[in-house]
């Protein structure tokens, strides 16, 4: 192998959980460098799980990295409509046939679809079993593949059904981000933009001032914008694994982006736009009820724009529709609406007890 330069040299973080702490590694051509990482697999049997978009690019590389394993793989469609109870059911079945032990390993290959739904699998399978994500979109990156929150869908709501079950490591080939969609991109960088709105305000200056890089693909940009996303997330994660706490900080725009997704049906409205108006909605939401200043709002609503995503409500997704999806949230308790608001850039909450009114007045939006 030929000398590293420090453009090559991957960044490494650790999600420090005691006993079971665990590496992030970030850099360019990881997936052909599996020697920083295969060793951490334990046993001979893997099962890897993909979709349909991300094989033609990396089953191969990810095939020849685990040559050492009885290897068994899954390809399944493209589209967040694959987080269903059916595929987990399928995913055991898989499992059984392989005669996976409990070291066996679950790699997920993919995007968060793939890495929440290969994760769940794992944690079901013998009460759980060892798990690496391989991350393939910017939005898996920065947040579904760290912290170890995995899950499939009910047709009720999103992520009904799932468990924490930690990764042995998350491997974050930044050279896959050359084959996302422009759509993926700008939806993974709404996750980005998040960490600057709830607790790191210069994040949202340095984001404003990179713009253009972030968006050409600036491997540089992208490196610096998912070191610094997988930290606060990392930090968060290790104070608070389970969200009893802090954690659900990391939910701000969700309750409203999970509602948005259901009920426009799965995959019509990515995860990361659902999430951007959602942030939107939360932000408005705060002003409406004098805990931020309007320009804070605003500014957000400026820069989610800038970055080419939606801030505002679609027409056909009715209030009251979007209202009583909410209602199934899992951050609510005992009935009543609690949501993560904020006291304006980087001081996001845990707000409980919402009236229905004022969340119905902030879908409106500018309508």
């Amino acid at each position: 192998m030929p000398p590293e330069t420090n453009m090559d040299k991957p960044r490494e973080l650790r999600v420090e959980l005691g006993d079971r702490a665990y590496p992030i590694l970030i850099g360019p051509g990881l997936l052909g460098q599996p020697d920083r990482w295969a060793p951490l697999l334990p046993g001979r049997q893997a099962l890897l799980v993909t979709d349909s978009n991300v094989a033609p690019h990396y089953l191969d590389s990810a095939r020849a990295a685990l040559s050492g394993k009885s290897l068994d793989v899954v390809i399944l469609p493209a589209g967040e409509a694959q987080k269903s109870m059916a595929n987990l059911d399928s995913l055991m079945q898989r499992l059984a046939e392989l005669g996976a032990s409990r070291d066996a390993c679950v790699i997920a290959l993919g995007g968060g679809v793939i890495g929440d739904l290969s994760g769940f699998a794992a944690a079901c399978w013998m009460r759980g079993v060892p798990f690496l994500q391989l991350p393939t979109t910017l939005l898996a990156m920065v947040d579904s593949s760290v912290g170890g929150k995995t899950a499939i869908n009910l047709p009720q709501g999103k992520n009904l059904v799932g468990a924490f079950h930690q990764p042995l490591a998350v491997v974050a080939d930044t050279d896959t981000l050359s084959t996302l969609p422009d759509r993926e991109l700008r939806a993974g960088l709404a996750e980005v933009i998040k960490y600057g709105a709830i607790g790191d305000a210069p994040f949202l200056d340095w984001l404003e001032a990179h713009r253009e890089a972030l968006l050409s693909r600036d491997a540089a940009a992208l490196t610096e914008a998912i070191e610094r996303s997988c930290r606060h997330k990392a930090d968060i994660v290790a104070r608070d694994e389970t969200e009893r706490g802090d954690r659900a900080l990391l939910n701000f725009g969700h309750s409203f982006g999970h509602a948005i997704e259901a009920i426009a049906g799965y995959g019509e409205v990515l995860h990361g736009e659902a999430v951007a108006i959602g942030m939107c909605m939360a932000a408005r939401l705060s002003t409406r009820l004098d805990m931020a200043p309007k320009a804070d709002a605003e500014r957000l609503a400026g820069l989610l724009r800038a970055f080419g995503l939606p801030t505002e409500r679609p027409a056909a997704l009715a209030p009251n529709a979007l209202l009583e999806a909410m209602r199934l949230d899992k951050k609510n308790l005992s009935g009543r609406l609690r949501l993560i608001l904020w006291r304006g850039t980087g001081r996001a909450e845990i707000v409980p007890g919402i009236d229905d009114h004022a969340v119905l007045s902030a879908m409106q939006g500018g309508r």
